[in-house]
């Protein structure tokens, strides 16, 4: 097997280098704290708010968060689909897993049943848990799940959300990806947050997802719609450029076939 060619610094090297990094550390806080005004005015289409958004995350995204409403980046993609191709109705009983408060008025005010629902917070309609669902077989029209697969066995929770929705029903998903990579990163030697954080950027993160999710979401039987972050949407709206929105269809029932019956002529 090739090993890297890495070298080995000398002593005044590493130390020049550790007076260099407190240096360096101490320029780029002056300079972050410099662009954290960006004069850059955005639009939220969750709350309407115009003007400009403030950092947030970690590493800090310069004007990732709506200061009224505190949506995100992908709440605004959440709300732009919502709009473009939700199409929620008083017909549609909607399940929403972590529920994020900016989006239960407006969609309990759309859909005719909305539940929400975590396995691990108390102030949600129902206590459940993705990856084994104690719900009946084709009970919903749409599962919101933001920013879950990555904190759970996905094989199992894109299975109970196909059990659990209706012929035509769709499954709306986030989550962090990287298109470039062919193959999902996991690693079950990272046994600790700090661990986690380092390889997957969050310390309750169980992978980092490649394109390969993309065949795990169509092995659990749905077929894909990816409602992507594009221009002009992102400068408009802060969005984050490429981010995708997963619609995934659970198929149509096919119709049943006639039964022919034999007839005496005569």
């Amino acid at each position: 097997m090739a090993t890297d060619g890495i070298p080995t610094p000398d002593p005044r090297q590493l130390r020049f280098a550790k007076a260099a990094l407190e240096r360096i550390r101490r320029r780029r806080v002056r300079e972050y704290e410099a662009m954290v005004a960006t004069g850059f005015t955005r639009t939220c289409p969750v709350c309407g708010y115009e003007g400009e958004f403030a950092p947030v995350g970690e590493p800090p995204r310069l004007d990732g968060l709506c200061p009224l409403c505190r949506s995100r980046e992908r709440h605004r993609l959440f709300k732009l689909w919502i709009d473009r191709r939700g199409g929620i109705s008083a017909e549609m009983a909607v399940l929403h897993f972590a529920p994020e408060p900016m989006f239960e008025p407006l969609l309990r005010g759309q859909a005719g049943t909305y539940v929400t629902a975590d396995f691990m917070r108390t102030k949600v309609d129902r206590k459940l848990n993705i990856e084994a669902l104690e719900i009946e077989d084709s009970s919903f029209d749409l599962i919101i799940a933001h920013q879950i697969l990555e904190h759970v066995d996905h094989h199992k929770a894109l299975a109970e959300c196909f059990r659990c929705l209706r012929p035509g029903g769709r499954m709306v998903v986030t989550t962090p990806l990287i298109e470039s990579w062919a193959v999902t990163y996991q690693n079950p030697a990272l046994a600790t947050p700090r661990d986690r954080m380092l390889h997957f950027g969050q310390k309750d993160h169980l992978r980092y997802f490649g394109r390969d999710l993309k065949d795990h979401m169509r092995a659990a039987g749905f077929t894909l719609h990816e409602f992507v972050a594009v221009e002009p949407d992102v400068s408009t709206y802060s969005l984050t450029r490429g981010e995708t929105l997963f619609e995934l269809t659970k198929p149509a029932a096919a119709p049943k076939k006639s039964v022919k019956t034999k007839t005496r002529k005569g």
